[in-house]
């Protein structure tokens, strides 16, 4: 893991392999931003002259490498744009996308604007987080290994660094899980990591195998996994602390692989569905995130896990299951299978007395079709409780968007023979109709807000920013987030 600490040092003269710059852009040309004023007396006032000739304009994530030939301590500069008026998380993706750039390089500083603590941790936590790398399967070597050590030039207090580290870890564990292939990540194997994990932290965990499910009642979670023979699982994480005066409860999807069970996805669409476990992978990293942090606040995590596979044994369209509530639903389509175990989750979470309840799932391509790769939906009902998710999110750089459940959608899930039917029969508003499904199973009065990640969670494209190919860890720092500000009220 890449470890990151505070030096307010001359950026001139700190000993390292590479210094990242900050400039800013101008009609002038670039600039350097604040922590690196110093550079351009070191290279004769010609550095932004020197980066202007190789069309370097400051631009936000533009980047340029030049050796600097003794003129400073580190033997390469890497000049990253930040653009007019960075905020952090523009600091953040700079600090991203320069230290990924240096993979093959041990050492990094990075002399990007941090004159704040905010701006600090951003920089920090940019730089850990684009160090990332998942490496377990690679065995001819062509791989390189993510920068080992950076230096951030601040002269903020080095407790900064430390809680950059703890959200780089649990993001880097989401990622790790998220990226892990199913053959190597059924349910009883996240269980098992999750009790190891958390069980470092502090947190206790529990565990209910697929035997124990089915004699609770938990009627989602074993429909849904009933078609593996990776029975599926649900763990519960819970975190204490004697001067909390909330509780906080996370639900999150942990289909392990779907292929959408009898209703089976096309080949296309279910290559990257290793992923669709990263809102369970969310809740992980988020708890062991706020134990480490010693937040004072209580939380309790859930983590639905189940292998969504077609066999003899599979359930079947048409089939009614009575979930955790006791509320039946008839199950329309195998593929709709993410609710089916939230329902049972939420249900059970609601019985910790919550302050209020917050469920992440990679849930529907309809997430996807409305708001993109990279934008979450969040819908409540309460109003005061989506503007806050929004808000937190909008703070960790986490983009989130949100959206309505219209009462109309509601008369589409009715069911003929059950209380309620797992899928809207129009194709239109489906993220929204997933969400009215899930909004049924939670009682009267208690606070909940969905969290729909199902683009945010996997980037099948190229890394950007401090984000990398594959699994993001997405909402995994919100979720702490929203775990600090309770922490505060």
């Amino acid at each position: 893991m890449t470890t990151v600490r505070l030096n307010s040092a001359d950026p001139v003269s700190i000993d390292t392999d590479a210094l990242i710059v900050g400039f800013r852009s101008g009609q002038e040309g670039p600039r350097a931003a604040a922590a690196a004023e110093s550079l351009d007396a070191a290279f004769g006032g010609k550095l932004a002259a020197s980066l202007s000739a190789v069309a370097f304009s400051g631009k936000a994530g533009e980047l340029a490498k030049l050796p600097t030939f003794g003129a400073i301590a580190a033997p390469l500069l890497v000049a990253v744009g930040l653009g007019d008026s960075p905020d952090a998380e523009g600091l953040r993706r700079a600090a991203g996308a320069a230290v990924r750039s240096l993979a093959g390089t041990s050492r990094a500083a990075l002399a990007l604007p941090a004159g704040s603590p905010e701006e600090a941790e951003a920089v920090a936590l940019g730089g850990l987080l684009g160090a990332y790398a998942f490496s377990r399967y690679r065995t001819n070597g062509e791989q390189k290994a993510p920068v080992a050590e950076l230096t951030v030039v601040s002269a903020q207090p080095a407790g900064i660094a430390e809680r950059a580290g703890v959200l780089a870890e649990s993001v880097a564990l989401v990622r790790d899980l998220v990226n892990t292939p199913p053959s190597d990540l059924w349910p009883a194997k996240f269980a098992e990591i999750a009790e190891q994990s958390g069980g470092k932290a502090g947190l206790t965990v529990e565990v209910l195998d697929d035997q124990q499910l089915k004699d609770a009642g938990y009627g989602g979670l074993v429909g849904v996994g009933q078609g593996s023979v990776n029975g599926p699982r649900l763990v519960r994480l819970s975190y204490s602390h004697p001067d909390a005066g909330k509780t906080l409860a996370f639900v999150g999807k942990g289909i392990t692989f779907d292929s959408g069970g009898l209703n089976l996805k096309p080949s296309a669409s279910m290559a990257w569905m290793k992923s669709d476990m990263g809102g369970a992978g969310a809740v992980l990293g988020a708890l062991i995130g706020i134990a480490r942090l010693d937040l004072p606040v209580n939380a309790v995590g859930y983590l639905c896990l189940a292998e969504n596979l077609p066999s003899g044994t599979a359930q079947r369209p048409s089939d009614v299951i009575h979930s955790y509530s006791g509320k039946t639903v008839e199950v329309l389509d195998t593929d709709a299978e993410g609710r089916l175990v939230l329902m049972d989750g939420i249900a059970r979470a609601a019985e910790d007395d919550p302050d209020v309840i917050v469920d992440v799932a990679t849930l529907t391509g309809a997430q996807i079709v409305a708001l993109g790769w990279r934008t979450a939906g969040v819908m409540s009902n309460d109003d005061a409780v989506r503007e806050l998710v929004l808000e937190v999110a909008k703070g960790a750089g986490e983009g989130a968007w949100g959206m309505p459940l219209p009462e109309e959608l509601r008369k589409g899930l009715d069911s003929p023979i059950a209380d309620i039917a797992n899928l809207h029969p129009e194709r239109w508003g489906g993220m929204l109709a997933a969400g009215i499904f899930l909004k049924e199973f939670v009682p009267d009065g208690v606070r909940w807000a969905h969290i729909d990640m199902a683009g945010p969670a996997f980037n099948s494209g190229e890394p950007h920013g401090y984000t990398p190919k594959g699994g993001t860890g997405a909402i995994t720092r919100t979720l702490i987030g929203l775990a600090e500000r309770h922490a505060s009220i």
